[in-house]
């Protein structure tokens, strides 16, 4: 099921490149499924093969009609047709990571037992940047249970340089 949400982003993100409005969309989107989080009865509305697919539509044009752009109103409307509205934040996800792919932009997770100051988030974000070859982004949290240093996710990559992962090797030889 989630390829065929990927099917639907690609599509819409192709149209989107055409018209130069990637980033646009992508806000878009992004907005409506902040909205759609926070009002689980709509998309329960909007997925539901019981409520007629005129009101279903109509809704997406009183509530998106004046603030996203067309094709994004279009996509709701498509998914909402074809009864694959439950893909839509699969859907918004993927468009994100091709908008990513795209601008050679990487995601990096990054998790240190207390929180990275701004040097050390600055110096890391350089670092990465210079394996990977892309603009990274990083995005931090905290995990005490890591005891100390930091483990670095980048894509397929993981980079263990936490305290906890160094004894788990320590105890592998060991035992």
């Amino acid at each position: 099921m989630r390829d065929i949400g990927k099917e639907y982003a690609l599509a819409l993100f192709e149209l989107a490149l055409e018209k130069d409005e990637a980033r646009d969309e992508l806000t878009a989107l992004e907005t409506v499924a902040s909205i759609l989080r926070e009002d689980e009865t709509a998309l329960e509305f909007l997925s539901s093969p019981a409520v007629p697919l005129t009101a279903r539509t109509e809704l997406l044009d009183k509530a998106f009609g004046k603030t996203v752009p067309e094709y994004v109103l279009s996509f709701l409307k498509l998914l909402c047709e074809k009864g694959r509205m439950g893909l839509y934040f699969d859907c918004v996800e993927e468009f994100s990571r091709l908008l990513k792919v795209k601008e050679s932009l990487a995601t990096a997770k990054v998790t240190s037992a207390v929180p990275l100051t701004e040097e050390e988030k600055a110096a890391l974000k350089l670092k990465l940047e210079k394996i990977s070859k892309n603009t990274v982004e990083l995005v931090c949290t905290v995990d005490p249970s890591i005891l100390g240093g930091i483990v670095v996710e980048m894509g397929d990559t993981v980079i263990d340089g936490s305290v906890a992962g160094r004894l788990a090797l320590v105890k592998d030889v060991i035992t």
